[in-house]
């Protein structure tokens, strides 16, 4: 289940990234123009167009948020390799047994 609302959260974010980027700037000196008042897609109508496709995808895309964090929450079966180490009985020890270093250099 996370797995499929992550992916659905970055297409969303994608899409978002991609319908901010090609929207007419309303402050000036960047804005790309807006094209001829006639067709099918006018200046007018496009703005609208965007703005609603905006509005849809912030949503989608706080609500894909917010449900991430809640999942993310709920998973507290999981152990951390800590505990596992902890938890598990040690093995019967073996005393070990000391190396010792030649007196006497070795003859040739």
């Amino acid at each position: 289940m996370t797995t499929i609302l992550l992916v659905i959260h970055l297409l969303v974010t994608v899409f978002l990234i991609g319908i901010i980027l090609i929207q007419r700037a309303e402050g000036g000196a960047l804005g790309m123009g807006g094209g001829s008042g006639m067709g099918l897609m006018n200046a007018r109508g496009q703005a609208n167009f965007l703005t609603r496709t905006t509005r849809y995808l912030g949503i989608a895309f706080f609500a894909t948020s917010i449900a991430l964090a809640f999942l993310s929450t709920n998973h507290t079966t999981r152990n951390s390799i800590v505990d596992d180490i902890a938890n598990t009985a040690p093995a019967a020890e073996t005393p070990a047994q000391p190396v010792e270093a030649p007196s006497a250099p070795l003859p040739k």
